[in-house]
């Protein structure tokens, strides 16, 4: 086959998983995780049911791909801000933000157990701890980050933005005080 075809129908089929993926956020958004339904998806999608499931076998794994292609966009949303400021600060409240903005539900719990946001999650504590410096020299830095990413993620329950800085000044004081002696 041509070269040519080839990234054709690589391109295609790149194009139909995004909006798939699309039609998922709409549908979650919408409806929440159990209201999303093959049917619906590809209805919004564009596409016949028949070519959905040749990209996916059922929901569940509709749902983990969305989920994947989440927290990829939100990793990627971190090293930019990265490249941005070089200020941990800012990488810190924009996470906090992100956990704020998308508070865990019930269904969404099988979804966080997957391999995929496992590796993720120590992606992101590997991320910050590289960014750290030296803050502390009675914590290890991939332990801070750790801790960061724990502290952070309670930013999924506070009712308000004010919450979350409060939340973020809260962690980076805990970061940068004073060894317990």
């Amino acid at each position: 086959m041509p070269k040519l075809w080839n990234d054709t129908i690589a391109t295609h089929r790149s194009a139909v998983r995004e909006a798939v993926l699309d039609a998922t956020a709409e549908v979650v958004t919408e409806r929440g995780l159990t209201g999303v339904t093959m049917a619906e998806v590809a209805q919004r999608a564009g596409v016949g049911r028949a070519t959905l499931y040749k990209y996916f076998a059922d929901v569940d794994s509709l749902l983990t791909a969305w989920h994947e292609r989440q927290v990829a966009d939100h990793l990627e949303q971190l090293s930019k801000t990265w490249e941005r400021t070089h200020r941990i600060d800012d990488v810190l409240e924009v996470y906090a933000f992100i956990c704020h903005e998308h508070p865990p539900s019930e269904p969404a719990g099988s979804l966080h157990r997957s391999e995929q946001v496992m590796r993720a999650r120590q992606h992101l504590v590997d991320f910050i701890a590289d960014r750290l410096g030296d803050v502390r020299d009675d914590v290890p830095p991939k332990e801070l980050a750790a801790y960061c990413v724990n502290a952070l993620h309670a930013a999924s329950a506070v009712p308000s933005k004010a919450a979350v800085r409060r939340l973020v000044a809260v962690t980076l004081t805990g970061l940068r005080g004073q060894a317990a002696r």
